[in-house]
């Protein structure tokens, strides 16, 4: 009688161990580190979850190696590669079998997908520019951040960088320069430049 009793007692601990096991799983996510503001939400798709991203390793939709990164001020860094972007937005990550997903969920109630990553955005504000690296060097920064109004909203990678410059083709200067690039197409969306940079040339940096 008393072995069948320890035999119960050992039959319900192990359940509850397994059920408790089975609850932390589903946090684990394929990531490494803290929950940022861990909220889960069944996602709509098979056995896809999407949840507030996670600091970890994943692997994106095309295959590629994603770093995420927890900063200060709820800050995220999205890593791809050597190539870096910030972004103070609100992102999700959706796990699709063994692939990830990112989005933004943008102020106007859309979810925007993160299709580009910042070594593909870099090369396209980059050449756009007419310029060869982006780095702490030349005061280069990319972020990853929300722009437009209403139904223009989007998320885009804001690239900025100090230029070298000739204004009036003799004075040599250097000039503030930005290029945006829409993160779901990749499409240069706006570049900006000082007033006077019609009357300055900006030759191809090595």
């Amino acid at each position: 009688m008393k072995k069948i009793v320890i035999g119960l007692c050992f039959i319900l601990l192990l359940a509850g161990f397994v059920f408790a096991v089975n609850n932390q799983g589903i946090q684990a996510q394929d990531g490494t580190g803290a929950y940022h503001e861990a909220v889960i939400a069944a996602g709509g798709q098979g056995n896809a979850t999407q949840s507030r991203v996670v600091a970890g390793d994943y692997t994106g939709q095309k295959g590629e190696r994603i770093q995420l990164k927890e900063k200060e001020n709820k800050r995220i860094q999205l890593r791809v590669g050597n190539v870096s972007a910030d972004c103070g937005c609100n992102m999700t990550q959706e796990r699709i079998q063994n692939r990830t997903k990112l989005n933004i969920k943008l102020s106007n109630g859309r979810n925007a997908e993160v299709k580009v990553m910042p070594d593909t955005a870099s090369e396209n504000a980059l050449q756009r520019l007419r310029l060869k690296v982006c780095s702490e060097e030349n005061n280069c920064t990319l972020e990853l951040k929300e722009v437009g109004k209403g139904n223009q909203t989007r998320a885009v990678y804001e690239l900025k960088t100090r230029r070298n410059s000739k204004f009036l083709g003799l004075f040599k200067t250097r000039m503030n320069v930005q290029a945006q690039v829409d993160s779901e197409t990749g499409e240069i969306f706006s570049v900006k430049k000082p007033w006077w940079a019609f009357l300055a040339t900006e030759p191809l940096e090595k």
